[in-house]
């Protein structure tokens, strides 16, 4: 249900590009739906939301999240259930995370109740533009930027707040080959590697395309003072089954992404009464692991694959090759609960969706 008290100004496009979207050919990130919501921050206060049609933004040349970084943002999905209604996975966990990074990156925070509710009402808007294709949904992206057209390092004094969607496809279409990274470093203690900023994601794409150029779709990320423990993989957190046992690095350093998913694999599969740990992982654990026959799975989770299976794992010129997907228990059985789950498919038991 929409909080009506909730005041947005809406103003529909009157020419819709649905009617040209090639529906069963869908890229992940290239197709945007026809509106997006923009809310402005400026002498200390929110301004009030305005739904607009999806159209280029016009910035200052001297626009201050260019030149100095303060950028942070949410990846969500909305899916229709079979009696038509909208399905939002978890928004609670992503309004929690992007209020703890706009306070790491010295951003006016969105109140949580506030931040869900902008999201409903533009998905609402746009409902139309979420796909009915099996493993395909509407892509949500909220992102907040600083708007100060002043060259001087501080934090800004204006911002704007906007989300847009996208309808999408899978994002992996086949299982990843990973690489363990040693050298570069994705996050340090006491940086901004808890927090979604852009600036973590720009310094990842090199050691990323040097991956590529190996053979490899995304590095697992350890740790930046000795690169002795497991952290997480590019765009999504890591988990792995060893032994029958499901583990996962440890959330409690400022170093490691808190993942929607991966908290809900975990919650899930606790609830079903598998064994899981969440500790600290040694790079040396998994690979004796691996030299060994022990690691049965080996997945990604994150919003935009979900639950993305890991085929082979490289580490120092050595690749190891993971059992055959479909042989998989763990994550194929989290893959489709949670698919079919966000479908309204499959009784919430955790009372994780949010219907509209």
């Amino acid at each position: 249900m929409l909080n009506e008290t909730l005041s947005v100004k809406i103003n529909k496009t009157q020419n819709s590009k649905i009617e040209s979207v090639d529906w069963e050919n869908l890229p992940f990130g290239k197709v945007f739906s026809d509106h997006m919501l923009v809310m402005n921050y400026k002498d200390g206060a929110w301004m009030s939301p305005e739904i607009k049609p999806f159209a280029d933004l016009s910035m200052h040349p001297a626009t201050s999240a260019i030149h100095y970084g303060q950028s942070v943002f949410e990846g969500m999905k909305a899916n229709r259930s079979e009696d038509g209604s909208v399905l939002l996975f978890r928004p609670d966990m992503n309004a929690k995370r992007f209020v703890e990074s706009c306070e790491r990156m010295c951003m006016p925070t969105i109140d949580e109740d506030v931040f869900t509710e902008l999201v409903k009402r533009l998905v609402d808007v746009d409902r139309d533009w979420i796909p009915e294709k099996d493993g395909y949904s509407l892509y949500i992206r909220p992102f907040m930027f600083a708007t100060d057209d002043f060259i001087g390092i501080k934090p800004s004094d204006t911002y704007t707040f906007m989300i847009f969607t996208c309808p999408v496809g899978v994002y992996y279409s086949n299982p990843v080959n990973v690489k363990i990274e040693e050298f570069y470093t994705r996050a340090s203690q006491g940086g901004v590697g808890r927090a979604k900023t852009a600036g973590n994601y720009g310094a990842s794409l090199y050691p990323a395309k040097k991956g590529n150029e190996e053979g490899f779709h995304q590095l697992i990320w350890t740790d930046g003072v000795e690169h002795k423990y497991i952290e997480e993989s590019g765009t999504m957190n890591i988990m792995f089954v060893v032994d029958g046992k499901l583990i996962t690095p440890s959330e409690d350093s400022d170093t490691i992404l808190k993942g929607v998913t991966k908290r809900s694999v975990v919650e899930i599969t606790q609830h079903w009464g598998l064994d899981v740990e969440e500790r600290k992982i040694t790079v040396e654990e998994i690979v004796t692991a691996l030299k060994e026959g022990r690691v049965s799975e080996a997945f990604g989770a994150g919003t935009a694959a979900t639950i993305a299976p890991i085929a082979k794992i490289g580490f120092r010129g050595d690749v190891y090759e993971l059992p055959a997907v479909e042989t998989r228990e763990v994550s194929n059985r989290v893959s489709e609960y949670l698919t079919n789950l966000k479908l309204g498919k499959a009784e919430d038991e955790m009372n994780w969706l949010v219907t509209f």
